[in-house]
């Protein structure tokens, strides 16, 4: 799926614009922001080292950055920004520009926000940046419109993200509950030689039509896909079938949350493999996190997780990655 366009005039706009390519607000994190000429192309973040932490675990940090950083193709610069106060960020800020500048990145400038203010590293001009920094309020800012215009979302933070995915509770979880045992029901009822793939195969064009339709499945079709995934030729079908429709994002957002305990796993996976191809890094992450608290052998989380955390760009990877897991 291609994010729209963002295109950074200055330091103000590139604060603005990382909440919404990350999908919340970051604190206590390191970002680079990688460009092509003046256009975002890639945006990545990091927790900070804790406070004080060794010389050589702050250059272990900015090694791995440089590594994601240099997977990404056309890349002509990149923006360092660190969030949080001095002592943390202005280390690790150090050694991320040292690294990226010796592996060939140009680091077009490098910045650190702190209560609603932010600090060049590159710029000696006290008339431009001042020694108390700059102002910054990204969310009344035109580029902050221009993005939720387009249909970017910026939350309050990575944990506010999790919430978007975590499990129903109360009164539909017990809906839920019912629904998964007369699932289990009937697929105990089933003749022996009945086909479980072009069943799940069915259930999945269904769930794809129901909510590109913008309706949701019902208790009962929800139950009966979640255990149909669970068979790995119906889960590959409907990776292998995913696309950039947004409708997809919101079907595997709805499973996973509605999906039993045990049956997070593939639903999750699903939707970490949506949300990487739809370029929401943050999301899928957490969505992997989600599949391997569920289950923590789970071989196709394990897989996107590692993609991601290697920062791969999908179109890198050839084919579903579950036909080799």
């Amino acid at each position: 799926m291609t994010q729209p366009t963002m295109r950074i005039r200055g330091a103000a706009d590139l604060i603005a614009a990382v909440p919404y390519l990350l999908g919340f607000h970051p604190t206590d994190s390191l970002t680079v922001t990688a460009l092509r000429n003046a256009r975002v192309t890639f945006a990545m973040r990091a927790d900070l080292p804790a406070a004080g932490a060794p010389v050589d675990v702050v250059a272990a940090h900015a090694d791995q950055v440089v590594t994601a950083i240099t997977r990404q193709n056309g890349i002509t610069g990149v923006i360092v920004v660190g969030y949080g106060p001095a002592a943390r960020v202005t280390p690790t800020v150090d050694a991320t520009r040292d690294a990226l500048t010796a592996a060939g990145v140009a680091v077009r400038d490098a910045l650190r926000v702190t209560d609603g203010r932010f600090w060049s590293y590159t710029c000696p001009d006290p008339a431009c940046c001042p020694a108390d920094g700059t102002p910054c309020h990204p969310d009344s800012s035109v580029l902050a419109a221009e993005a939720t215009l387009a249909g970017m979302v910026a939350l309050p933070s990575r944990t506010d993200l999790a919430a978007q995915i975590a499990a129903v509770d109360g009164d539909v979880r017990q809906r839920m509950s019912d629904a998964t045992t007369r699932a289990l029901y009937e697929m105990a009822a089933l003749e022996r030689d009945a086909d479980l793939a072009e069943r799940g195969y069915a259930a999945v064009r269904n769930a794809h039509q129901c909510y590109e339709d913008g309706r949701a499945l019902s208790d009962d079709e929800a139950a009966w896909l979640t255990i149909l995934l669970q068979h790995r030729e119906v889960r590959d079908y409907a990776g292998a079938h995913s696309s950039d429709h947004p409708s997809r994002l919101t079907l595997w957002t709805d499973i996973t949350r509605r999906a039993e305990p045990g049956l997070v796993a593939a639903p999750a996976s699903l939707l970490a493999y949506t949300a990487w191809q739809h370029g929401n890094g943050a999301l899928a992450l957490l969505a992997v996190d989600r599949a391997l608290d569920a289950d923590p052998t789970y071989t196709l989380a394990h897989l996107i997780g590692e993609a991601l955390q290697a920062s791969i760009p999908p179109s890198a990877i050839s084919g579903w990655p579950a036909e080799r897991s």
